[in-house]
């Protein structure tokens, strides 16, 4: 994502939610592009540099992707280096609704397949 978050900004729906990773220290869920794109930048706000760094294959079930991704970040506070999975759903060529797993076997699950 851009520092700005314009380019992401627009491959969301307007009505997209996001589901954040349980246990995560803000719970959500976030309801539309202007709250989606808040919470990113708020969760950016502590690292001065961070990637997200796909490493997997993606998983495409129908209108959802499945992708297994490391983000990495160093700044201000504590360094960051989370292994996640994304789950996107897509419906009109932008994402209507994201939800986030520790674990890539429980993502699968999620859209009926198993690792």
């Amino acid at each position: 994502m851009e520092r700005g978050g314009h380019g992401l900004r627009e491959l969301y729906d307007p009505n997209v939610i996001v589901r954040s990773i349980e246990g995560w220290p803000e719970p959500g869920p976030y309801v539309g592009r202007d709250a989606v794109i808040r919470q990113w930048k708020k969760q950016r706000e502590a690292f001065n540099v961070d990637a997200l760094e796909v490493i997997g294959d993606y998983f495409d079930i129908g209108d959802r992707v499945a992708v297994r991704v490391i983000w990495r970040g160093a700044g201000t506070g504590p360094e960051a280096d989370i292994e996640l999975t994304a789950l996107f759903t897509v419906r009109k060529g932008m994402i209507f609704a994201t939800e986030f797993f520790w674990a890539h076997s429980d993502a699968l699950k999620a859209v009926g397949l198993e690792e």
